[in-house]
């Protein structure tokens, strides 16, 4: 089995050992399964478990206060799963597998995504606060009222004008209303090939101070996460931008007109750049086992594991 995840495409973390440290025990729990759909899960199960990254127990907090995280499944054959907007969820890519192998769709939403996973023995209401994310939010003042209300108020701090949610010269520690340099990582992630199967998942608690409700690119099949016969990818980064290009399943298609994974991957960055202006980062693996890995963000870790 060969797995590679990524932590999320941003900014410098502060921290870079000690979440190099998990995702390359993430990348060994997923290498140590027998099936590429069970090697992803495994793998984003530890990164969602984790509050170094943006997904379940770290998960960016929304507009009203509230954490909702998002997931998206896909295998080789074109099985597709997808949750979004789960309040006390931490796993939510198992969400998205119940999605994808217990019912007739590929997109299942908010509450009724939660009673899906209450249903089928996925833990709810759990506490995704973890001691960063809450330290943040004591230290602003969310406003009241109405969308509108919510829309002006995250309009300085969701970070429309730069790619990263924070402007270029401003100092992220002096401003409690703009993303730290982990927050800024919004996506975990992983591919998997077993040499003859492959598996793409993506995994989020979206991007700090986002509209209550929004969904980004993550959940979205062909965004945030793709997989064909010939490929099955992982993207983070600027979701509306990702989504606007479908950034996975551009990765995907390069691998089909004969690049391999790292040549794919480094081509869609490039393409990404020069058509949104904005940062992200993608993952990859082809049918022929290459990897491959892109972003044009200050920063992408990822980790590999290979098991025969």
């Amino acid at each position: 089995m060969q797995v590679l995840v990524h932590g999320g495409a941003g900014s410098d973390p502060e921290e870079p050992e000690p979440r190099q440290d998990v995702l390359e025990q993430a990348a060994d729990a997923g290498a140590a399964e027998s099936d590429p759909v069970d090697a992803v899960e495994a793998a984003v199960a530890v990164l969602e478990s984790d509050p170094r990254f943006n997904a379940g127990v770290g998960s960016a907090v929304q507009s009203d206060g509230g954490i909702r995280t998002d997931a998206g499944l896909m295998t080789d054959d074109r099985s597709v799963g997808a949750a979004c907007s789960m309040p006390g969820v931490e796993h939510a890519l198992r969400v998205a597998r119940v999605v994808m192998e217990e019912t007739p769709h590929g997109f299942v939403a908010g509450d009724h995504a939660v009673s899906l996973a209450d249903a089928y023995g996925v833990e709810t209401g759990v506490d995704l606060w973890s001691e960063r994310t809450r330290e943040k939010w004591s230290d602003l003042e969310p406003p009241t009222g109405d969308s509108r209300a919510h829309l002006e108020w995250i309009r300085s701090r969701y970070g429309d004008s730069d790619p990263d949610g924070r402007d270029e010269d401003a100092d992220p520690d002096s401003d409690p209303e703009r993303p730290d340099s982990d927050l800024d990582h919004d996506t975990v992630g992983a591919v998997a090939f077993d040499g003859d199967s492959l598996a793409a998942a993506t995994s989020t608690g979206g991007r700090w101070l986002a509209l209550a409700g929004r969904v980004g690119d993550v959940p979205q099949v062909g965004s945030g996460f793709y997989c064909s016969p010939a490929a099955a990818v992982s993207a983070t980064g600027a979701g509306e931008d990702i989504a606007r290009v479908t950034l996975s399943r551009r990765v995907a298609r390069h691998v089909e007109r004969g690049c391999d994974a790292d040549e794919a991957t480094s081509l869609a960055i490039e393409e990404f750049g020069e058509l949104t202006g904005s940062r992200a980062g993608v993952i990859a693996i082809d049918s022929d086992g290459t990897l491959g890995s892109a972003y044009n963000s200050d920063a992408m870790q990822t980790a590999r594991a290979d098991r025969r």
